[in-house]
C-alpha cells in the first residue's frame, strides 16, 4: 500500500513519518482491498493544546474512507483516526460480504 504524508506549514519529522506509516499499514490486515492512503497533517490555529489534526483518506476499489481527529500530538491523532478507520473498514468488509 501506497501511503503519502503531508504536513501542512511545517515539515514532519522521520520519526512521526515512520509512525504514521506503520499505523496507516497496519489498516491493510482488516481489509486487502485498501489501494492507498494520504495523510494530511495540520496545526490548528487555536489557543488550546489539542492542536495537531491529523487526517486520513483510504482509496479502496470503487470508493473512499475518511477520518480527521484533532488531539495534543499528531502521534495521538493519528492514532485515533487509524482507530475509527479500522471500524469503517470493518463494517465495509461486513458489507460487501451480505452483498
Amino acid at each position: 500500500m501506497q501511503v503519502d504524508i503531508k504536513s501542512i506549514h511545517f515539515k514532519a519529522d522521520r520519526k512521526l513519518e515512520d509512525f504514521i506509516k506503520e499505523k496507516v499499514e497496519k489498516l491493510s490486515q482488516f481489509f486487502d482491498g485498501v489501494i492507498s492512503a494520504e495523510v494530511t497533517l495540520k496545526l490548528d490555529n487555536n489557543e488550546g493544546t489539542d492542536n495537531k489534526i491529523s487526517e486520513i483518506r483510504l482509496s479502496i476499489p470503487g470508493n473512499y474512507l475518511y477520518a480527521k481527529k484533532q488531539s495534543k500530538s499528531f502521534e495521538e491523532s493519528t492514532d485515533s483516526a487509524a482507530e475509527a478507520l479500522r471500524k469503517q473498514l470493518l463494517k465495509y468488509k461486513a458489507k460487501i460480504r451480505r452483498n
